[in-house]
């Protein structure tokens, strides 16, 4: 099947690099976030910041569609989008059912793609998960101030598929600011500390919470949606693995 949009707009980096390795050539714009898959986007437009792109640089790329998503970007930006007449499709990703589902209306409903096969594979990968023991953790994002995951996420529905349990799951709030006492305290079996969207490092982050087991994780392959899903299940495991 051909695509019958020609000129796409991303400003979410999953998503980008799922059209990109899907079908190479019809991207024309990204944000300064997108970084893969690296040759395919040797050339194409960067529009800015997900949380700031260039509304007028988006729109005089004369795009046949704008994809984005409800969590990564705001809404007045998507709004402009429209008033300038431009078609934007938002998708929405809390957990991995819907991940794959979205995915599916991107690629296959709106540009008209043949599904592709790495798709397939991400989905027969995830349905061979055997989770190990389960563990409590809490998983930072950032610091300074410390924000972990909350309730309904794509990445805790991932750990939680991997077998651990998310402190935090039942918060009120997505990302809750949690004071660095509070996380120490929480009784957890193992801090997650993924390298994105704050890049957390062996030298930056474990320190804060000393004896407690740290899993350094790669962010792609536990907040991005798309090729890497395929993966994401080995990797995460063995990160996890190696934590202890």
């Amino acid at each position: 099947m051909r695509s019958s949009r020609k000129r796409v707009v991303s400003l979410v980096p999953s998503l980008t690099e799922a059209v990109a390795v899907s079908a190479p050539g019809l991207l024309v714009g990204v944000t300064d976030w997108c970084t893969h898959p690296e040759p395919e986007l040797a050339g194409v437009a960067r529009i800015g910041g997900t949380k700031n792109p260039d509304v007028r640089a988006i729109a005089a790329l004369r795009p046949d569609l704008v994809i984005a998503n409800e969590e990564e970007n705001r809404a007045p930006d998507l709004a402009q989008l429209r008033a300038a007449g431009v078609e934007v499709l938002v998708t929405e990703v809390r957990g991995l059912p819907q991940a794959l589902r979205e995915l599916d209306r991107v690629l296959v409903g709106a540009l008209g793609l043949a599904r592709p096969g790495w798709l397939a594979d991400a989905e027969s990968a995830w349905a061979r998960v055997e989770p190990d023991a389960e563990r409590r953790a809490f998983v930072p994002i950032w610091r300074r101030p410390w924000m972990v995951l909350g309730r309904d996420t794509f990445a805790g529905d991932l750990l939680a598929r991997l077998g651990v349990r998310n402190a935090y799951a039942g918060h009120a709030e997505r990302y809750p600011k949690v004071a660095v006492a509070e996380l120490t305290a929480a009784g957890c079996d193992l801090v997650v500390l993924p390298d994105e969207p704050y890049r957390f490092t062996a030298e930056d982050g474990p320190e804060a919470f000393p004896g407690l087991p740290a899993a350094l994780v790669s962010g792609r392959h536990l907040t991005w949606y798309g090729p890497s899903l395929a993966q994401a299940p080995a990797v995460l495991s063995r990160a996890l693995r190696e934590a202890g």
